[in-house]
């Protein structure tokens, strides 16, 4: 199953995705972690010091201009199937790939970096028997119609803000135009009493993340969110999403 995790800056997203990730493995699970995002966190989320994240493959211009090329024409469609085991990089028994930024997927972005990670993220979706959790960056288009479409299910994280879920609800709503309709909702640092404002439409809520002060004190020193003491407190959050997108 494969697992899309969304949501504006700074909401918990990538920690949800870290979260659901050492979960599965817990559980016996193969599981792939993708980092999507700019911002390349899910390794430091995992436990990795930023010595130990693996180059974002947007960064390796030898292997991209060898399977893309360069200049006006380029590859579209470059052989990827054995970049995987190449590039991932192991981590508490998880698989780790980091892809880097990939802006204007949807809109047919031509350039070469994009093109080999287009076709490296839709092949490993696609073609991969393995639990895969993706981190996204802010929004959904950047993955491309045939991408999103082969997606099991998408999580949207926001805090309880207005400004949080207006851009939660547009992020489902970009996903829903894509073909990805299997989208729950994670409330992130919120109170179990919170109301969903009406007239604002989101996903399902599936779950609400309290604030968690061993987290707040770990990240004062340290970017990995797993270990935490309030363990069956995160992993009963981790069951609720995972029973929603097995439905």
């Amino acid at each position: 199953m494969k697992i899309a995790v969304a949501g504006k800056g700074g909401v918990g997203k990538t920690t949800i995705a870290a979260w659901l990730g050492d979960y599965l493995n817990r559980k016996g699970m193969q599981v792939w972690m993708i980092d999507a995002d700019t911002a390349i966190s899910l390794g430091p989320a995992l436990g990795l010091s930023l010595d130990e994240v693996p180059t974002p493959l947007v960064n390796n211009k030898k292997l991209i201009q060898e399977r893309v090329g360069s200049g006006v024409f380029i590859n579209l469609n470059p052989h990827v199937e054995d970049l995987p085991q190449k590039l991932a990089k192991e981590v508490r028994g998880m698989k780790l790939l980091v892809m880097g930024t990939i802006a204007g997927a949807g809109a047919g972005c031509g350039c070469a970096a994009n093109a080999i990670l287009k076709a490296l993220l839709a092949y490993m979706i696609l073609r991969s028997s393995q639990w895969m959790i993706v981190d996204l960056e802010a929004g959904v288009e950047h993955l491309g119609r045939g991408t999103v479409s082969s997606v099991d299910g998408l999580v949207v994280v926001s805090e309880p803000s207005i400004r949080g879920l207006q851009i939660a609800s547009n992020i489902a709503r970009l996903a829903k135009e894509l073909g990805l309709k299997k989208q729950v909702l994670v409330l992130n640092r919120t109170d179990d009493d919170f109301k969903l404002p009406q007239d604002i439409p989101l996903p399902k809520l599936v779950a609400k993340v309290p604030y968690l002060e061993s987290l707040a004190e770990r990240q004062k020193s340290s970017s990995c969110v797993l270990d935490l003491p309030e363990v069956d407190i995160i992993d009963n959050i981790c069951e609720k999403i995972i029973k929603e997108m097995r439905k």
